[in-house]
């Protein structure tokens, strides 16, 4: 067994093609993020990329979606989101595949 702290790794990013991941793959991004409220996102696009995410603390909306606990978006390539934190919280978000740089502000 191996432990880790999520806080070690660049903003909580675990697994993808980055050197801080615990598995180094470009099949997958795997990402505990936290957040506080009022945080944002800018509007953005994944061109190689599908995304899902799961609220699993707290309220946030994406576009003009509430989302709470327990709920799960998922994000075709090319589909625009932006992110907004309602209150503290936080989301597990999974990319696939794994592409660097592969986040485009529209």
């Amino acid at each position: 067994m191996k432990l880790y702290k999520l806080s070690n790794f660049k903003k909580g990013w675990v697994m993808g093609d980055f050197d801080s991941s615990i598995i180094r793959t470009k099949e997958a991004e795997v990402g505990i993020k936290e957040y506080k409220k009022g945080d944002k996102e800018s509007r953005h696009v994944h061109k190689l990329a599908e995304e899902i995410t799961v609220i699993v603390s707290g309220s946030c909306k994406i576009n003009e979606t509430v989302l709470k606990k327990g709920d799960v978006v998922m994000l075709d390539k090319n589909e625009p989101a932006e992110f907004e934190c309602l209150e503290d919280g936080a989301t597990v978000v999974i990319k696939v595949p794994s592409v660097i740089g592969d986040k485009h502000l529209v």
